[in-house]
């Protein structure tokens, strides 16, 4: 062998190494957007129905929390209305007041004109019933106590909450 070919036989040999990682460089910046683009793919796969899930489960969750905000917009708007009701229950509690007086005037009316009807043919004397009137009034005055309660036990509350 002679120096030429020992030279040539060297070039041979770095000009195929020099090829083949020219070649290999090549194929790797040729084949690099695919094997991204499929690593891209393969996460998404993995990644996006998890995701969608969790979309779906917010979006329903939002759709209940905007009812359930509805709701408490309702309960707080009667809660206001109660304190404009205050007239109303105070209006409810006078005819009541007036309703039991006037019931009290015709048991007095009626109850006399029994005993007149009935002083004519029985002739022993009927006692008065003061003790029915009594407990009338003792009622009457029981449920306006109650209402009274009532009425400040409510102004209490709703200034507790306001």
């Amino acid at each position: 062998m002679t120096q030429y070919d020992e030279t040539d036989s060297q070039l041979d040999v770095r000009v195929k190494k020099a090829t083949e990682r020219i070649s290999e460089n090549i194929h790797i910046v040729a084949n690099e957007p695919s094997l991204a683009f499929y690593r891209l793919q393969e996460h998404v796969r993995k990644a996006l129905p998890p995701m969608v899930e969790k979309r779906v489960e917010v979006t329903k969750l939002h759709h209940e929390l905007q009812g359930r905000c509805y709701d408490v917009e309702y309960a707080v708007s009667a809660v206001r209305s109660i304190h404009n009701a205050d007239a109303s229950f105070l209006s409810i509690q006078e005819l009541l007041r007036n309703a039991l007086f006037f019931k009290q005037q015709l048991k007095t009316k009626e109850s006399t004109s029994v005993y007149k009807r009935l002083s004519a043919h029985i002739t022993i004397d009927l006692p008065d019933l003061p003790e029915l009137s009594d407990a009338l009034r003792e009622t009457a005055s029981k449920v306006e106590s109650m209402m009274a309660q009532a009425r400040t036990a409510s102004l209490s509350t709703n200034d507790e909450n306001f």
